[in-house]
């Protein structure tokens, strides 16, 4: 059977909410303009898989109408009922690059406690390159939460901002070798004679991963 607009909108339209995943997985095969236009009620399905995909979908689908597809993830970000959907529209923040939502996304962070949002914010801030984002990730360091640390130290690499370097330093003695592993590849992307000997360390490191990461940015 032949992917076409129509019959796309038949399986989006289908009271399976199968078929509707299947709909928006199909998405990707038209053009996005009428791809667009497709996904958008699909925002407000009353199934949280088919939310969470349409949701996920607008990383890419929202370069289309960047402005309205912010209100709707928005609105996704503040109001679903899920978690996963929430996490996902900060997800999408990021994929899009949307920089003026990033005060959303510090609010949304400080008014939750479910540390799957947070950490969908914090790997957010990365992709997002917003300056204003270095704070928030200063904070999420210092988390108790193994895994919101994890991502703050990758976040922290994609953002570029060579302040970090001081704060990350003390992490190559961190017993998590996932944790070195992110070290070594965020010092890597910063750069800098200053991260230097921390690489050299880490490449002698007894997990190979992490060695073999460290050698890779010591060139």
């Amino acid at each position: 059977m032949t992917t076409s607009p129509e019959s796309i909108k038949q399986l989006l339209h289908s009271e399976d909410f199968g078929d509707r995943i299947k709909g928006i997985n199909e998405l990707r095969n038209i053009e996005p303009a009428i791809a667009y236009e497709l996904i958008k009620p699909l925002n407000q399905d009353e199934n949280v898989r088919v939310r969470y995909a349409a949701i996920s979908q607008l990383a890419t689908l929202g370069q289309v109408n960047r402005e309205e597809s912010l209100e709707i993830i928005r609105d996704r970000l503040y109001n679903d009922p899920e978690s996963d959907v929430r996490a996902a529209a900060a997800d999408t923040i990021g994929g899009l690059k949307l920089t003026q939502a990033f005060s959303d996304l510090k609010k949304v962070y400080y008014d939750t406690s479910d540390w799957l949002i947070q950490f969908s914010i914090i790997a957010a801030l990365g992709e997002l390159g917003h300056e204003e984002g270095f704070e928030l990730l200063k904070e999420a360091l210092k988390s108790d939460n193994v895994l919101l640390q994890t991502t703050a130290i990758s976040s922290f690499g994609e953002l570029g901002n060579k302040n970090a370097i001081d704060l990350l330093l003390p992490f190559i003695d961190n017993t998590d070798w996932q944790i070195r592993h992110r070290l070594a590849q965020a010092l890597g992307k910063l750069g800098g004679e200053k991260t230097q000997a921390t690489l050299m360390k880490l490449a002698q490191d007894e997990s190979n991963i992490v060695a073999e990461e460290a050698k890779y940015h010591l060139g």
